[in-house]
């Protein structure tokens, strides 16, 4: 029989694995060869014992062997609800080999936002945002490998990784073109679901897979065997142990280890002894191994698994209620059986301890042998000790969440305040989970309320749905009272904004408000329920609101936030609506201080949310005060970003800087912003209002630019039609919608939604030509086969123009009726639109409005001012129509 070998292996578990050691070393080879050389992630997948482990090791070996830098982590199926903890295996004996002040510098703007997830600094007060967190460590990792190239990233059992690990995980992946760095990781098929399953899945189709991992042969395995046991071994004891271990490599290792301890003779008449041999190796055999070895030695295993991690003697001693010295006696001996062993001290893991367990197999097998009654009281005993370690409530509750429910409300503290900590560090579903078994100790009556609401703003970011039904429950209960009773009526009122419910929030919090005898809080209430009606794109919600508005914010002087927050939506309202526009300035004025947001009303304040304060800078940007605006947008975006915030908030910020720049005319810079804004929203979800924000603002701004094809492509790739969002979304989407028909040729259709534009419009009052200029573009798109209604539109656009009064509102109108009239008449009116354009700081309407102007006054010295406004705009479509004026003596009529 002709034996396969694998030559100069550097463990006999790598024989058979030629192909994907060649591939292994392909990828260090490359990652070496460039510092600029695109990242690249490897993925090994086998079932349990088939070599994984072993691929990692020779990975670390050829990885340091090139003079590769090499960190390793390893997941474990005991500790997947502990965030975070595979990430910080990897990243935290680097950073915490720095100076704290060494490792602040280095990692700067995201030392605050990653350093608590890392476990390198303190976590602040504030919940942290998850996304931002991602953020932070996948820029960590991208910094470490520029520090540390060539970095080599290794991790085992990535299929019991954590679910925040994962995600982390598929995060980096997406951004390895960037990053010269490798990563290769090992997970057997199955044995995870849900949201980790799906992180995994997506970190693996990023990458590469190594070629399937399957058992050894028959030659291989005899091969293998005569490695270890000496020639001599005959041909029919080789067949034995591969019938045996079915060609398992963990399997047929341990079985020749085992061989070798009993001193069996590798010949045919004794191989009959290796199936009971083997068996003595994993499950139920090796629980009899176990209690081979002593009572002792036996709880001293189960003390290890229960820990999973950090196991040092003296921690396992004080859970297996064992002397020190007995307690030492054990770990050496189960050290000699080959169950533990101490750690690798090349994979640099943090977490302080002195043994491990050899493989994952033998510590799943040792921990499900327990019985389950015992199981469930040492975790309670881990979770009181590492408790009086100092490690921390977060630390102690994976235990806590295995504890049988019994009363005890210190458990329940214990797993409040686990919770906070989770949330402190961006792991909100390790929070709910704390939570929702604090709920099954249960808590006292008087705190029951308490709990349901810390649940609901846990899982409010996450699970809308969810956070809805806990929020209810808790109302309905006693324990909620004053302030944190408006509290929890104001969340209940965002999750079901979120959830797409926004009758019901309006609603919740008119019914709160009626209850409420607190003047103050009712106020609060009330400002809640106008900020939802106000941003609700449908119909009215409750009758006369603007009248009632008008009313209240007529008492108002700004004197706290409640009342800040009326004079807002006031002015939100009254811009919306047409009003005067210096109306609108001074109430949004009056709500602030000194000229700036007052305490409370932050950006990343939670009290009011961040729709109010979108409220008050749209409203500045759509009055021609866009100094204000863009100061607002600016501040909102650099609050996200400082505090981490990578989710829905920065993607509105994105988006609102983008309209910053659209309204000044500064249309390259609007549409870096706003596709910044939509990949942002890309990673929160399709279909939410921030996602419409971007899309419309984007296909508005491209519109502008003269790039009628990328609008119509990004209009049919996300979706933007019919049905639309419930709330408000600025500018307004069917006007911008019929105008990209309009611009496509589709004119019949883009009539039908400029129309469908001027009812929603009706129902709700909204009248400001600028917000929803719908009357203009029907006006253009009527004005040969509907001539006299088009003039109606176009005289209708220009009171409500004059009405609102800003530059901007009164020159497109003037715009719009030179575009319906022709002769002196249309040079006239364009002459007037150019001169309330040029006071009004929107530019790109200006450089409209100058081309316009000079081709119907047949000027090239017009047409030149406009052709050079537009170039300095970006509008691309703008000035290819100067140029072709110019070019054929501008000469024509603007339709």
């Amino acid at each position: 029989m002709t034996e396969v070998r694998r030559a100069g292996a550097a463990t006999a578990a790598l024989w058979e694995r030629d192909e994907e050691v060649a591939t292994l070393t392909r990828a260090v080879d490359t990652l070496c060869a460039d510092r600029s050389s695109p990242g690249l992630l490897l993925e090994a997948r086998g079932e349990a014992g088939v070599g994984k482990t072993a691929l990692l090791a020779e990975t670390r070996r050829l990885a340091e062997a090139r003079g590769c830098t090499v960190w390793s982590a390893r997941g474990g199926e005991t500790l997947r609800s502990v965030p975070f903890n595979v990430v910080r295996q990897l990243l935290q004996p680097a950073l915490v080999s720095m100076l704290p002040e060494e490792a602040r510098e280095y990692l700067g703007d995201w030392y605050g936002i990653a350093g608590p997830a890392l476990g390198i600094a303190d976590p602040g007060e504030r919940q942290a945002d998850p996304q931002g967190v991602y953020d932070g460590l996948v820029a960590a990792v991208r910094r470490l490998a520029r520090r540390e190239w060539p970095l080599v990233l290794l991790i085992d059992d990535a299929h019991w990784a954590d679910q925040e690990t994962l995600r982390w995980l598929a995060a980096l992946a997406e951004r390895l073109d960037e990053t010269s760095l490798l990563i290769v990781f090992a997970r057997r098929p199955g044995d995870v679901s849900g949201d980790s399953a799906r992180h995994l899945d997506a970190a693996a189709a990023a990458g590469r897979p190594l070629a399937p991992l399957n058992a050894l042969t028959p030659d291989a395995t005899a091969g293998l065997t005569r490695a270890t046991l000496g020639d001599h071994a005959d041909a029919a004891f080789c067949r034995e142990v591969w019938a045996v271990t079915g060609g398992n490599p963990y399997e047929t290792v341990e079985l020749l280890a085992r061989v070798q301890d009993s001193e069996l003779q590798p010949v045919e008449a004794e191989a009959a002894e290796l199936r009971a041999l083997n068996r003595t190796a994993r499950g139920g055999g090796l629980v009899s191994r176990l209690e081979q070895l002593g009572v002792d030695s036996h709880r001293f295993a189960w003390a290890a698994a229960i820990l999973g991690s950090g196991i040092t003697v003296d921690m396992v001693a004080r859970l297996a209620t064992l002397d020190r010295a007995d307690a030492a006696r054990c770990a050496e001996l189960l050290c000699e059986a080959r169950i533990l062993s101490a750690p690798d001290p090349s994979s640099g893991r943090p977490d302080g301890g002195d043994l491990e367990f050899v493989h994952p197999l033998i510590a799943s097998a040792v921990y499900n042998s327990i019985p389950d009654a015992l199981r469930t009281a040492m975790h309670g005993i881990a979770a009181q000790l590492v408790t009086d370690s100092g490690l921390g409530a977060a630390a102690a509750s994976r235990h806590l969440l295995q504890v049988y429910p019994d009363d005890d409300q210190e458990v329940v503290d214990q797993l409040r305040e686990a919770a906070r900590e989770h949330l402190a560090v961006g792991a909100p579903d390790a929070a709910r989970r704390c939570l929702e078994r604090a709920l099954q100790e249960p808590p006292l009556p008087d705190a029951h309320a308490r709990v349901l609401f810390e649940l609901g703003c846990a899982t409010l970011l996450t699970a809308p749905a969810t956070t809805i039904g806990h929020l209810r429950t808790a109302l309905a209960m006693p324990g909620l009272d004053g302030e944190q009773r408006v509290d929890a009526v104001f969340r209940l009122s965002q999750a079901l904004l979120h959830n797409d419910q926004l009758e019901e929030a309006v609603r919740t919090v008119e019914a709160e408000a009626a209850r409420t005898p607190d003047p103050s809080a009712r106020l609060r209430l009330q400002a809640a329920q106008f900020m939802w009606e106000g941003i609700h794109a449908g119909e009215t919600s409750s009758p006369h609101r603007s009248a009632r508005l008008v009313e209240l914010a007529a008492t108002c002087t700004g004197r706290d936030n409640a009342e800040r927050a009326l004079l807002i939506l006031r002015g939100f309202d009254a811009m919306t609506h047409g009003e005067s526009a210096e109306e609108v300035v001074e109430l949004c004025d009056r709500a602030l201080v000194n000229g700036r947001l007052a305490p409370g009303l932050g950006w990343t304040d939670t009290e009011w949310g961040l729709e109010l304060l979108m409220m008050l800078a749209s409203s500045y940007a759509y009055t021609d005060r866009l100094d204000r605006a863009e100061a607002l947008f600016t501040e909102a975006l650099r609050a996200y970003e400082s505090a981490g915030w990578s989710g829905g908030h920065l993607a509105l910020a994105h988006a609102y800087v983008g309209l910053g720049h659209r309204r000044r005319g500064r249309l390259r810079e609007a549409e870096d912003s706003l596709r910044e804004s939509l990949r942002i929203a890309e990673r929160v979800g399709r279909g939410l209002p921030l996602y419409w924000s971007a899309t419309c603002n984007l296909i508005d701004t491209l519109l502008a630019r003269g790039h009628v094809d990328e609008a119509r492509a990004l209009a049919d790739q996300y979706g933007f039609a019919p049905p639309y969002p419930s709330t408000i979304v600025l500018p307004d989407p069917r006007s911008v919608r019929g105008r990209l028909l309009l611009a496509t040729g589709r004119t019949e259709e883009g009539i039908n939604e400029l129309e469908a534009a001027e009812k929603a419009a009706a129902v709700r009052g909204r009248h400001n030509p600028v917000v929803v200029p719908w009357a203009t573009e029907l006006a253009r798109a009527l004005a040969t086969e509907d001539p006299g209604r088009a003039a109606r539109l176009a005289s209708d656009a220009r009171d409500r123009a004059e009405r609102f009064g800003t530059d901007t509102a009164i020159g497109e109108a003037l715009r719009c009726a030179a575009a319906l009239e022709t002769g002196r008449r249309a040079v006239r009116l364009a002459a007037q639109a150019v001169t309330y354009l040029e006071a009004s700081p929107c530019q790109y309407e200006h450089a409209a409005a100058r081309v316009e102007y000079g081709i119907l006054a047949r000027s090239a010295a017009e047409l030149h001012r406009g052709l050079a406004l537009a170039d300095s705009c970006g509008a691309d479509g703008l000035v290819a129509r100067a140029r072709e004026a110019l070019a054929v003596g501008h000469a024509g009529h603007v339709g």
